[in-house]
């Protein structure tokens, strides 16, 4: 079997941060499949862990 990575989805004005609710700014994919979806704030907080966890980050402040 071949997998094959996609490119992720712009995040929208209606994606909100899966911690407190604002609106989301980084997109974190993780290896098991899942998704998650953070504020500036939390992404900067949990980035550690999820470094640690290899996930995938994709940061719309970035562009």
């Amino acid at each position: 079997m071949t997998a094959t990575l996609t490119a992720a989805t712009a995040l929208s004005a209606t994606d909100r941060c899966d911690r407190c609710g604002a609106a989301a700014a980084v997109r974190a994919v993780l290896n098991s499949g899942g998704e998650l979806l953070f504020c500036g704030h939390h992404a900067q907080e949990y980035s550690a862990k999820l470094t640690e966890l290899d996930a995938q980050m994709h940061d719309s402040r970035a562009n």
